[in-house]
């Protein structure tokens, strides 16, 4: 069996952020997020992935996963040079398939729970597609399953009116018999091949498919509040480990991670769930600042420097700098952005792009 990830799309819902790179390689818990699909996906046992590229920053994700010997697994790069649909770029990896039973996750999304059983059960059944479905409180946003008796009788994409709130995840087990499906389909009203459409056509044609239910944590993370969400249900599992250095009045508190090379300085509190990456620097002006408190739900990434700011629910990538009187919080700050702030007032909101320069 093998595996395949969708990591192409612009991510416009997510710009500035998404301006210089695929939305899937944006960080949650210090970690890309395409990367927790490539982890479920390891964890089934399937060791052979294609990786569907396209859009800005492709050379990024090659640049990032490689050949995938360090993850553990092989990796294929499939490219799909136009944002034709889901199904369509899954039509791009017949080949790459060759006639097996395969796993498709899309790169945004985020699921806590193990989905071995799930391939388990697919690859010992003569079911022709299981698709995981999960409640939700929103169902307009996504493709919708209606289901009677445990079946599913049709499935619908974002429907206006929604008929039922089983949202289909972005995590399909499928055979090859969905190619041909797919080269009969007709684009839809957004000009995209949907895997929706042709799972319902699968339906309609009287195909064997199942579904599977996910009760744990499932986030589809298209906006900037998914991924702050995403970002804090997923640190509230971290082990503690301290790796780097303090002074000794820094106060922690909760589940925290500090990496190796990390320094907190004096007057600093950290209210888990916190993550620090590595060689970063948590501290205080030279005037004698009140306490600095970083967290709770916020991550920092490496090689970051953190001065004067008290910061919480929030993500600060890699090599950034913020200096900021006031307080800092629900924001995401891209990698190699910096923030100076002498002005005073209620804690401030940023969404900034690789590279941001702002100065208050």
């Amino acid at each position: 069996m093998k595996g395949i990830i969708l990591h192409g799309g612009h991510g416009t819902r997510l710009r500035p952020l998404t301006h210089t790179g695929p939305k899937q390689l944006l960080p949650i818990a210090n970690k890309p997020m395409s990367q927790y699909c490539l982890d479920s996906i390891k964890e089934t046992g399937i060791d052979e992935i294609a990786i569907i590229i396209g859009g800005v920053g492709s050379n990024k994700v090659r640049e990032y996963y490689g050949d995938g010997k360090k993850f553990g697994v092989k990796i294929t790069y499939v490219e799909q040079d136009e944002p034709k649909g889901i199904a369509h770029a899954i039509s791009l990896c017949k080949e790459f398939v060759n006639n097996e039973k395969f796993l498709v996750f899309l790169g945004d999304n985020i699921i806590q729970k193990s989905i071995t059983d799930f391939v388990e059960n697919f690859k010992n059944s003569d079911y022709d597609a299981t698709v995981l479905l999960c409640e939700v409180d929103n169902p307009s946003r996504f493709g919708i399953a209606d289901i009677e008796n445990g079946r599913i009788l049709k499935i619908t994409e974002k429907p206006k009116n929604p008929t039922s709130n089983f949202a289909v995840t972005g995590i399909y087990l499928l055979r090859p018999l969905i190619f041909k499906v797919i080269d009969n389909l007709k684009p839809s009203w957004r000009n995209e091949l949907e895997i929706t459409d042709a799972l319902d056509t699968l339906l309609k044609q009287n195909n064997n498919i199942s579904y599977e239910t996910i009760t744990d944590y499932w986030k589809d993370t298209g906006t900037p509040d998914d991924i702050l969400h995403a970002n804090g249900e997923i640190i509230k599992n971290i082990q503690d480990s301290f790796e780097g250095k303090k002074e000794n009045d820094v106060i922690i508190n909760g589940k925290v991670i500090v990496g190796k090379n990390s320094v907190i300085e004096s007057n600093v509190t950290i209210t888990g769930p916190v993550i620090i990456g590595e060689n970063c620097k948590i501290l205080t002006n030279s005037v004698g600042r009140s306490k600095v408190i970083i967290g709770p739900n916020t991550s920092i990434g490496d090689n970051s420097i953190i001065s004067t700011s008290n910061i919480e629910n929030s993500i600060v990538m890699q090599n950034c700098k913020i200096d900021s009187i006031a307080g800092i919080k629900d924001s995401i700050i891209a990698n190699n952005s910096e923030i100076k702030d002498n002005s005073l007032g209620n804690n401030k909101i940023f969404l900034l792009g690789e590279g941001s320069k702002v100065s208050l």
